[in-house]
Parts: structure tokens; sequence; C-alpha cells
């Protein structure tokens, strides 16, 4: 079958074009759920093309290892709640950079055995059976595919364990900051020794302890350099470990000489590239600042906030709302951890038929993940010409009669733009403490992810509506159509 190799090609060629048209989709929330199912449809042809390979093996293996990852994705993905959306997207990323590692580990275990630096024993492996020599030996690796595949094994395994420690973090399971001192400098030596193994087994020096030792210390690099970062940069962390698994999954690809791993690779590298420099923009600071530097790294003496929280009772909020012509509601994670999504559109629907003009503002950092709110909000079916990014709704806060702040913290501190010893000074803010009036769900007076005081919470013009931030909706809910009764 001649024609089969054509064919194969063709369909990785079509894949590829399925991912990229995939992509383009998700760009807007009103056609990203399109944009996932092409994507989708493009990888299920992928995979079917991978077994039709010539002399390919364990082809029983490879089918029932995908019905077992299809299996676990469907089961976790109707399961896990909105709410931990953010640790499971960087679960499945930790598994993409550390399926490139595996490709990256068996290539070089061929490439040893090659040499001669492992028993010259029949491979069944399923990489590259076309181009396997007599024997079953894998055949020499060139340079330049050598070197990718190193460099892809070396991302691909910093960013399995990184993002597992990102996990951890977002799951609760860790403290959000491990610091000890020296760490930089551990890092660096880990990372410099890392490399130096890189650059032995990309020289020929591929032995077994040298490629057991290369992946160790990678694995090690990845943990520690995640360890001291604050729950605060998450969301930059998991678009930079998005990044790292693309490129190494399009590395890999080079070396396996296939051509939808290498363009999809490169897609998701770059895209994820572009949105962590989105994110650090956001937060006004250099990729290396939150790598390195991390959350709460400023210093001198922190401004006083003066004044007191002045709470509020739901039926005089619903009150103030109800009588106001724009109300702009902005929601964080704390919306998130509630469920309240659905009923804070009910609250917005009713004060939408009483004729006030609601909006929703939305940070780019808020919650943990890129567009962790507006997912939540698409979820509860807000429309999306409803949905305002920060840029477009700040000058609109000066003629807002009322701001609703709904879970949120860090994104609405002033401080960031009026204390420079404070860790977030700097950050881009939405500046709800422009609006008329300001009213605060929380369920406390804790601080925020970030660890410092709100200085909003204490200003003239805000008030203070304690509790659950579902239950606390569902009041104001309540208070309106007695208002309406």
């Amino acid at each position: 079958m001649s024609w089969l190799p054509t064919l194969i090609k063709a369909c990785y060629f079509l894949a590829a074009l399925l991912f990229i048209l995939g992509l383009k989709r998700m760009s807007s929330p009103r056609t990203a759920r399109g944009g996932i199912v092409w994507a989708g449809y493009g990888m299920l042809l992928a995979v079917l093309a991978t077994l039709f390979l010539p002399d390919m093996h364990n082809r029983g293996l490879i089918v029932a290892a995908v019905l077992v990852g299809v299996s676990a994705a469907w089961w976790s993905g109707k399961r896990v709640a909105m709410t931990a959306m953010p640790q499971m997207v960087a679960l499945y990323n930790g598994m993409g950079g550390g399926a490139a590692a595996a490709i990256g580990a068996v290539e070089l275990i061929g490439y040893a055995r090659g040499l001669g630096l492992l028993h010259a024993v029949p491979d069944t492996s399923p990489l590259q059976p076309e181009a396997w020599a007599v024997n079953g030996l894998p055949p020499a690796l060139s340079p330049t595919e050598l070197a990718l595949g190193v460099l892809g094994a070396l991302i691909g395994a910093v960013s399995f364990s990184g993002s597992l420690v990102a996990f951890a973090k977002l799951q609760g399971w860790m403290d959000k900051r491990f610091v000890f001192p020296g760490q930089r400098a551990v890092n660096l030596l880990l990372l410099a020794a890392a490399v130096v193994a890189g650059v032995l087994l990309a020289t020929s020096h591929a032995s077994p302890a040298l490629i057991a030792a290369f992946f160790a210390l990678a694995l090690l690099f990845g943990l520690m350099m995640t360890l001291p970062i604050g729950g605060a940069d998450m969301p930059v962390v998991i678009s930079l470990y998005n990044a790292f698994t693309g490129l190494a999954v399009s590395f890999e690809g080079f070396v396996l000489g296939n051509e939808a791993m290498i363009i999809a690779g490169m897609v998701v590298g770059a895209a994820g590239t572009l949105l962590t420099q989105l994110m650090a923009k956001a937060m006004n600071r250099s990729i290396g600042n939150v790598l390195f530097g991390g959350f709460g790294a400023a210093g001198g003496e922190a401004q006083a906030i003066e004044g007191a929280q002045k709470p509020v009772d739901a039926s005089d909020a619903a009150v103030m709302m109800a009588y106001a012509e724009r109300v702009v509601i902005v929601p964080g994670y704390g919306l998130a951890v509630a469920q309240a999504q659905h009923k804070v559109w009910e609250f917005a629907q009713l004060l939408i038929k009483r004729g006030v003009k609601v909006k929703f503002a939305i940070h780019p950092v808020a919650g943990r993940m890129p567009g962790h709110m507006n997912v939540l909000l698409a979820e509860a079916g807000v429309p999306y010409d409803l949905i305002a990014d920060m840029d477009d709704i700040n000058p609109e806060f000066p003629a807002t009669d009322v701001a609703l702040v709904i879970g949120a913290n860090d994104v609405v501190n002033p401080l960031a733009k009026t204390d420079p010893a404070s860790p977030i000074y700097g950050m881009p803010i939405l500046d709800v403490s422009a609006a008329k009036h300001v009213i605060v769900i929380k369920r406390g007076r804790g601080t925020g992810f970030a660890g410092i005081e709100n200085a909003l919470f204490y200003a003239d013009n805000t008030r203070m509506l304690y509790g659950d931030g579902q239950a606390a909706v569902g009041e104001l809910v309540a208070s309106l159509k007695d208002i309406d009764a």
C-alpha cells in the first residue's frame, strides 16, 4: 500500500489545520465551544492516522491506553466542579509535558542502545518503526534530532513536575509559597547541572546513568522552581507551563518526524507564550519577576489604612441597586468557591427588568487561571455583550452608581496605585473605588491571595455585605423581589 504514507501525512495536515482553526475559534467566547470540538476531532484524526503507520507495534496496548485515558478524562471532566477547573488544567497540562519527556526518554534509551551502551535486545517501541535497522535497533539520530530530543525532554520534564506542584497548590495540598535561604542559588545549580547533563547526552555520552541523572535533575528543577511561587501568580505559571508543554511536544515531534506533533506543539507553545506575556502585563510584572521575584517582594513601610469596615444589610443593598441607573458587577474567586454565578445572573436579570444598566467587569487575572471568570459567567448564561474587560470598563466607573464586588480582593485594591511599599504596587486594577457606591460581598474580614489588607473595604463609599457568596446574593434576590412585589 504505497499510498498509505501519503494518506497518513494528509491526515496529519488536516489534523493540524483543525488544531489551528479550533484555537482561533477559542479566542471568542461565542465560538470557543465549537473550537474545542474542532480541535478534539483533529486529535482523534491524528491518533487514528498514527495507528496505521507501517510496521506499528503494540497497537493493542496503544488502543487500551487511549481508552483508559479517554475514560479517565470523561469521568473527571463530568465530576470536577468549576472551582477545581484551574488545578485540573494544571494537572492535564503536566501530563502533556510528561508525555513529551517520556518520548524523549524512549528516544535517548534507543540511542544509547544503538551506541552499544545498553544490551542490544529487540525493541518493540512504536516510535519510528519504519526506519529501524536490522536486529531491531533504532537508527542513529542526527545531531539536530538529538539536540531537539534532549531539549524537548528537558522542557517536558520541567513542565511535568512544575505543573504537579501548581496543581497541589491550587488544590490546597501545599502551602502557597515554600521559600528557604539560598533557594535561587540552588535552583540555578539544578538548572546548570541539567543543562550540562543534556549537553553530554547530545554529544554521544548517552549512558543509562547519565540519562537517569538528566531526568532527575530536570524534574527536581521544575519542582524547586515552582515551590516559591505564590498562589496569586498561578495564572501566569499555568500559562507558562502550557507554553513549555507545547514546545516540548513540537521538539519531540521533529525527532519522530511527526508533522501533526510539530505543528500542534508550535501552535500551543506560541499561544501559551503570548498568553503568559498578556497575564504578566496585566500584573505589570515581568515573567522573570514572577518566577524568581515572587509576590511580596516590595520593601518599605506600608501605608496605614484609615477608617473602618462598614456593614450593610442585604435589603438596604438591594434598594441601592434597584434604584440605580448603572450597576457594575465584579466577580472574583470567592464567587467561584460559592458557586454563586447562577444566582448573580438571576439578580442581574431582575435589575435589567427594572431598567438598570448592568455590566460585568473582568480583571485579566481574576480567579485561578486565565479566563476563569469568563467561563463561570458563560456557564450561568450571561450574554457576552454584558461582560467587559478591565481596559474597557475602568473609564465607566466614575459614572457607575453602584459597583457590586463578589469575592474579589487584590484586583480591586487601590493600594496597587497608591502604596509603593505594597506587594501589588503597579499592578493594574479595576477602578471600583471610583464608583459612587461600592458593595462588597465577602465571607469575612480576611486578606486576599496576596496576603494584604484592601483599602477599598475601608473607604467612605464602601459597604460590606458579609456572608457566603451564594447565600448573600440569594438574599439580594429575595429583597429585590420584595421591592417589586
